[in-house]
């Protein structure tokens, strides 16, 4: 508990401390947000500060950081602190989210600070780390040591003061031949030995002892053969001395009383010493009366809260929610950018770039996802990677942004083949995976909800597999695999169970030798108007529509799709394209050639399709990939919504 209360973000620091000996508390300031009046701006009240945080170079830190643009969101910095208590005001600008602000002040300033507590304590005078056991411990057997030296100490002291009124008591009770003694003697010294050589009438001494319940010998050891006797009561030096120094003003009644209740006081206390020292019981009492005198005294409430789970601060909590336009290119390249940097335009606009790429480059994929959302890195080795999308480079729209394998753990001949945008409220869907070999796999999507920064296993492969393409399904689509033999089979997905992350899988399509997976396609309905797009190597392809292909059993060879032939070659890639669609084709020679996707004729399935591309001599069709021309909105302010509609999916071009 800190005179400064304040907050203690988690106990675990305390529990370790008494634990361990050893902790680390974690202290925030006190912090309520409120509205400025006559202004719909917030503000950050600061009223209680952590442990020996000097607050007017706390001020000095936080207006040098806003200074220097490091705390961004802040507009004016005040202290209002009056004989009322403590209270800084932090202004902040319009539209700001406090929580985000606040959380960026406990990171880079004082608001919240560390507290070491380590448990050091001497034991046979060395120093020692202690646990709270253990320094209770010494503390109890040190506090046991203190009290009994101190009632010995008190013991002595009683016992030499119950010595001297009892030869007090003694002389009262003979007060006369007393008198008498010390009036004949021609010196003290006489005196002396005359009181001493005389035995005493000493009855009233004796009640009192007897009736104090004190044993022979509480009183501690006298003179030899002094005390009571058979002959009467022997004086000691001591006594006699004391006897000597009495002045007459003590002979009165009232002081020979007074003299009578000391001794009787005495005797109490000294079977209170007596009874401490003999029981445990009686000394632990003592101890614990003290401790509850001394909280009493001192104590009061508890000033400092303590929160039972510590809060970590994440780097998200340090971002603002935000929504933001993703761009990923054929070569690997992603960014972010705001949504907000894509205004609405008239209808038949011609919409704004969204990326910048290399010659041998374009745009792939773009969807606009929040600034907490996850986006899921899938690669050739069946691994899954996690990216928020806040990590993301934040760049412009002339910007390429920068490479994936820069992002992720990727480790020797991996690459990413498949991203996907997990967004907030996705419950319930299924990632639907492929492999080379014709594995498909479904897993539901909260088998990733814990990711790992060196990645997850997300399909168990076989040697020599890869994972082709992973896709987001509601459990109710068509899936559609497509072969470089000119194959492809469509089957319910529901003919695929829910399976683990570590199960590799079950069989989708039936290859033969030489034969792989090029493509998969996800069906949600038969009435769609999306076609299919198939090219093979040689520079040929088609459009077909969807319903030529026939829902069939999973696991069968599937249905022609194109004639593979010496004209046409392999089939290298399969996309579902809509006619204003725009598709680039690769080259093996690194060309790039652009074509509009109605200008491709759609014909049945058992075609050969028409050429595509016309490739050099030795020169082949490596890739087809979809291109997203631009982000924006040409349609007119009654769609100025439509990217934020789109959000987690695929933005074609306005």
């Amino acid at each position: 508990d800190f005179p400064t209360s304040g907050i203690i973000n988690g106990s675990r620091g305390i529990r370790d401390a008494y634990q361990t000996g050893r902790g680390r508390v974690h202290i925030r300031a006190r912090v309520a947000v409120e509205t400025i009046p006559g202004s719909d701006r917030e503000a950050l009240v600061a009223t209680e500060l952590p442990y020996q945080v000097n607050k007017a170079r706390l001020l000095e830190k936080i207006a040098e950081l806003v200074r220097d643009k490091k705390l961004e969101g802040i507009s004016g910095l005040r202290d209002e602190s009056d004989k009322s208590g403590m209270r800084v005001v932090i202004e902040l600008k319009k539209g700001e989210n406090p929580e985000v602000v606040l959380n960026n002040l406990y990171q880079h300033t004082q608001m919240q600070t560390v507290f070491g507590i380590n448990l050091v304590a001497l034991r046979n005078n060395q120093p020692r780390l202690f646990t709270l056991v253990e320094l209770l411990e010494d503390f109890i057997r040190h506090r046991r040591e203190v009290v009994t030296r101190r009632t010995l100490f008190d013991l002595k002291k009683a016992r030499a003061r119950a010595h001297s009124l009892e030869g007090l008591a003694v002389a009262l009770e003979n007060i006369d031949p007393v008198i008498a003694l010390i009036k004949k003697a021609s010196n003290p010294a006489e005196a002396r030995a005359e009181l001493l050589a005389r035995a005493w009438n000493s009855t009233v001494v004796s009640r009192m002892l007897e009736a104090s319940d004190l044993e022979k010998g509480a009183l501690g050891d006298t003179e030899p053969g002094c005390g009571p006797g058979e002959d009467g009561y022997r004086l000691s030096t001591t006594q006699a001395q004391a006897i000597l120094d009495l002045r007459l003003h003590r002979l009165t009644g009232l002081e020979q009383e007074k003299i009578r209740s000391e001794y009787l006081e005495v005797l109490d206390r000294l079977r209170g010493y007596l009874g401490i020292l003999r029981d445990p019981d009686q000394l632990m009492q003592v101890i614990r009366d003290e401790l509850v005198e001394i909280r009493d005294q001192y104590g009061d409430e508890r000033r400092t809260e303590i929160i039972e789970r510590y809060e970590d601060l994440e780097n998200e909590d340090l971002i603002t929610p935000e929504d933001m336009v993703v761009t990923l290119s054929h070569e690997g390249y992603a960014k972010s950018q705001p949504v907000t940097d894509y205004q609405a335009q008239r209808r038949g606009g011609k919409g704004r770039v969204a990326t910048r790429t290399k010659e041998e480059d374009f745009v792939k994929t773009v969807f606009v996802a929040n600034t907490h959302d996850t986006v899921m890195c899938f690669s050739n080795l069946g691994k899954v990677y996690w990216l928020k999308v806040y990590q993301l480079p934040h760049a412009g729209r002339q910007a390429r942004g920068k490479p994936l394998v820069n992002l992720l753990p990727l480790g020797e001949g991996e690459r990413v083949t498949a991203v996907l945008p997990l967004i907030a409220g996705n419950t319930g869907r299924y990632v639907c995976m492929v492999t080379r070999s014709g594995v498909i796999k479904k897993c539901l999507l909260e088998s990733f909800s814990r990711p790992r920064s060196v990645g997850l296993i997300a399909v168990n492969l076989a040697d020599g597999d890869e994972l082709v393409e992973a896709c987001l399904t509601d459990g109710n689509a068509d899936v559609l695999i497509f072969s470089s033999a000119g194959k492809a089979i469509r089957f319910s997905e529901k003919q695929v169970r829910p399976m683990g992350r570590s199960a590799r899988g079950v069989r989708g399509l039936s290859l033969k030798a030489s034969q792989t997976v090029i493509a998969m396609l996800i069906c949600t309905g038969v009435g769609q108007d999306g076609k299919v797009l198939v090219a093979t190597e040689n520079g040929y392809g088609k459009r077909t529509e969807f319903a030529d292909f026939p829902v069939k059993n999973r696991g069968g060879q599937g249905v022609i799709a194109i004639k593979v032939n010496g004209r046409n070659g392999r089939v290298v890639g399969a996309k579902e394209v809509d006619s204003d669609d725009e598709l680039m084709l690769i080259t093996g020679g690194g060309h790039l050639v652009r074509i509009r996707a109605g200008e491709i004729p759609v014909v049945g399935r058992n075609t050969q399709g028409v050429r595509l591309i016309r490739l050099g001599e030795e020169e082949s069709l490596v890739s087809l990939g979809k291109v997203v021309e631009a982000v924006g909105n040409g349609a007119g302010a009654d769609e100025a919504a439509e990217i934020s509609e789109t959000k987690g999916s695929e933005v074609t071009e306005a």
